[in-house]
């Protein structure tokens, strides 16, 4: 049974609450946090660094069992929209349902972290039987924080899978844990997204000026 972890249990909930009733905070939040960073030269190099991604795989279904065991990884976390299920497709593919199954026969955790309302993520996964973080607040570690307490898990046995640099992957390296980018499901975002959209463009000029472009593989 899917089970969605209580954000009352959190220190300052009300405050979290608060903060999350406003859509485009998220990206405000980056938004600030990347032209402060700019304003420094080496503000700017550890911001680039900042967003760099574990892993880059061409979708989420690409992500083998025993991929995922050779890493090490028991858990996971996963971004929701245009990652797990297109933002305007919420009956998901087949794919991603092979892909739950197989992962849950292996005994490798599946949970959502989204920074969407509590009734938007029960919406989207309870069809599909798997644990969810609504309200994750991500670039920040809230959400992950509470997935890893809540099931126990370790820094090094959990991996975060999103679709956006300035939300999934910044929190992931804020967190501790490992990242792995994935193309958006859809190449159209709701608006609320367009804003992060436009911005990690930018990111990714100065990933690939400075790194190289980011190749996107089938698994890792």
């Amino acid at each position: 049974m899917n089970v969605p972890l209580p954000f009352t249990e959190e220190p300052n909930a009300w405050i979290y609450i608060l903060i999350a009733s406003f859509d485009f905070m998220g990206s405000l939040i980056s938004m600030a946090e990347e032209k402060l960073l700019e304003n420094k030269r080496e503000g700017a190099r550890m911001a680039i660094e900042n967003y760099m991604p574990d892993f880059a795989v061409e979708a989420v279904y690409d992500l083998t069992v025993q991929s995922l065991q050779k890493q090490g990884i028991k858990a996971v976390l996963v971004d929701l929209d245009n990652t797990l299920i297109a933002w305007n497709n919420p009956d998901g593919t087949v794919e991603m349902k092979q892909w739950l199954h197989d992962l849950r026969d292996a005994g490798i955790r599946i949970i959502v972290v989204s920074n969407n309302t509590p009734k938007r993520v029960k919406r989207a996964v309870e069809k599909f039987d798997i644990d969810y973080v609504y309200w994750a607040l991500k670039p920040f570690t809230l959400g992950i924080n509470r997935a890893m307490k809540h099931f126990h898990y370790k820094k090094n046995e959990v991996v975060m899978v999103g679709d956006q640099l300035m939300t999934d992957i910044r929190a992931a390296h804020r967190a501790g844990i490992r990242s792995i980018l994935v193309k958006p499901l859809v190449q159209h975002d709701s608006i609320k997204t367009q804003i992060n959209r436009a911005r990690e463009r930018r990111m990714m000029r100065k990933i690939a000026e400075k790194y190289g472009p980011i190749t996107y593989k089938k698994g890792i």
